[in-house]
Parts: structure tokens; C-alpha cells; sequence
């Protein structure tokens, strides 16, 4: 059952995949702000998931973040999750990153319980409606 209160955590290397350079969001090579905030994703996802009925599912609808500090290559990334409001089928998570050094990202993270059918229904149904337009 999801209660406000659960908290998640998920963690990652930083490595040649996951930087910058690699993904196109900047030059260098230290941790991305898309794979910062795919971890930061990832964590409430995960946190929520195992709280829910099978079938059920969560997609993710809003993200607010601030990218601090950089991290090399070679560090771990450490990401907490906090289950701060539910309201309905929104979900509000207060997340924070941070490396072996210290923190380098914050956000707020909107998620809304699905049924997993029922939505690709609609993705399907989208593809279709395009395919006839």
C-alpha cells in the first residue's frame, strides 16, 4: 500500500555512457543532467512499484530539478526518493542526488498510477488515429 513516507534508493557509476558527452547534453565528460534526472525517475518509479496491485503501473508527468555540482567518471551516484503527497492517483516525490562528495541534485517528481492495459489501449489507439489522418 502506498503510504506518504516511503522512501526509495537506487545508485549508479558514472561511466563513458552516462556523461554529457555521450548523451549530447553538454562537452564534458561528468554526469549528465538527462541521466540524472532518468535515475531520479528510476528511483520513484521503483519506490512506488513494489506498492502496487499487479497491472498497476506509473508514469512519470512532471520534474523539477537543479543539477549542482558535477561528478567525474568513476564516482557513484547515490539517489533518494521521498513519497512527500498523494493526491488521488498523483504522486509528489522529493528526490535528492548525490555523489561521494556531496550533494549534486535536488527535485520534485510528479508520477500518476495507471493501469498498465489501459494505457498502452490508447497508445495503440493514438498510432491507429495517426496512421489515419
Amino acid at each position: 500500500m502506498l503510504e506518504v513516507g516511503l522512501k526509495g534508493v537506487e545508485k549508479t557509476v558514472v561511466d563513458k555512457t552516462n556523461t554529457a558527452a555521450a548523451i549530447g547534453s553538454g562537452g564534458l565528460e561528468v554526469f549528465s543532467t538527462p541521466s540524472m534526472i532518468s535515475l531520479m525517475e528510476c528511483t520513484c518509479k521503483l519506490c512506488a512499484q513494489e506498492h502496487l496491485e499487479e497491472g498497476l503501473g506509473t508514469v512519470g508527468i512532471s520534474i523539477s530539478t537543479n543539477h549542482k555540482a558535477a561528478t567525474p567518471i568513476g564516482m557513484e551516484v547515490t539517489c533518494e526518493c521521498e513519497l512527500v503527497e498523494i493526491d488521488r492517483s498523483r504522486l509528489v516525490f522529493k528526490v535528492r542526488c548525490y555523489d561521494e562528495l556531496e550533494e549534486i541534485g535536488v527535485c520534485t517528481h510528479e508520477r500518476f498510477i495507471i493501469d498498465n492495459a489501459k494505457f498502452l489501449a490508447n497508445v495503440d489507439a493514438k498510432i491507429e488515429r495517426a496512421k489515419n489522418k
